[in-house]
């Protein structure tokens, strides 16, 4: 049986210290592929989700039959409507597209003219209206008038995106170290985008009103005489409950 040379030892030495730094290596890149993939998003969901502030459409669909040409009475009132909204949060013209080369088209020119009879009747210059022809791709679908506008509104989404599972995994970062999982508060910042009257509030406040100088200063008299300061309603105990069968 022979033994192994001095050499034979640091050979192996050596070989055995460049398999544990190259195991040490591949353990390093490893570790940091998953801190990446596990941490590719923010914990706030205010930051996943953010509410952008931009520029986008509101629409009305107004169906015309090939027999008729006038408005009934629901469409009018979406007209009128669609015409006050347009002049409080309106950034650009009203545009209609209107079908040409279709069953309903004369029908529609006919609509389109007391559609544009009542926006200004409701204050809408004639310069704010704009008039676009088209044809329906799909020649069975019933060809409509659409009116849509350009407007300011804060938009949130899109939701249901699962980037990773939500149950025990190697690179689960949301299982074992229980933070929010991406699709979180999501629906909630969405909900806000599209509930807020003015998108401007999400970014600055309002400036403020002037007091009202006159029920302020009856108030500031009351208290310098002593009186009090509470606002009686007589009303208030024609509300209550009737004392019959007590």
């Amino acid at each position: 049986m022979t033994s192994k040379t001095p050499v034979d030892r640091k050979r192996a030495f050596h070989t055995a210290g460049a398999l544990v730094g190259l195991a040490v290596v591949l353990g390093a890149c490893t570790h940091t592929n998953n801190s990446t993939t596990t941490s590719s998003f923010p914990d706030d969901y205010r930051l996943r989700h953010p509410i952008a502030i931009q520029e986008a459409d509101q629409s009305v669909v107004i169906f015309v039959g090939h027999a008729r040409g006038g408005l009934s009475a629901s469409q009018r009132a979406d007209v009128m409507g669609l015409a006050q909204t347009w002049r409080h949060e309106g950034t650009g013209a009203i545009i209609a597209d209107l079908p040409v080369g279709t069953p309903n088209a004369l029908a529609a020119a006919d609509a389109l003219r007391e559609i544009r009879s009542l926006l200004t009747a409701a204050g809408v210059p004639p310069r704010g209206i704009v008039v676009r022809q088209y044809h329906p791709e799909n020649p069975r679908q019933l060809a409509t008038i659409r009116l849509n506008y350009p407007k300011i509104s804060a938009v949130a989404g899109p939701c249901g995106l699962w980037p990773d599972d939500l149950g025990p995994s190697v690179k689960n970062k949301v299982y074992f170290e229980n933070t929010d999982y991406y699709n979180f508060g999501c629906a909630y910042q969405r909900n806000i985008a599209a509930m807020v009257d003015n998108p401007s509030d999400l970014v600055q406040p309002q400036s403020e009103t002037a007091a009202y100088t006159t029920r302020r200063s009856e108030a500031f008299e009351k208290y310098r005489k002593g009186s009090t300061t509470a606002t009686l309603y007589p009303e208030a105990d024609k509300a209550k409950l009737s004392d019959t069968g007590k």
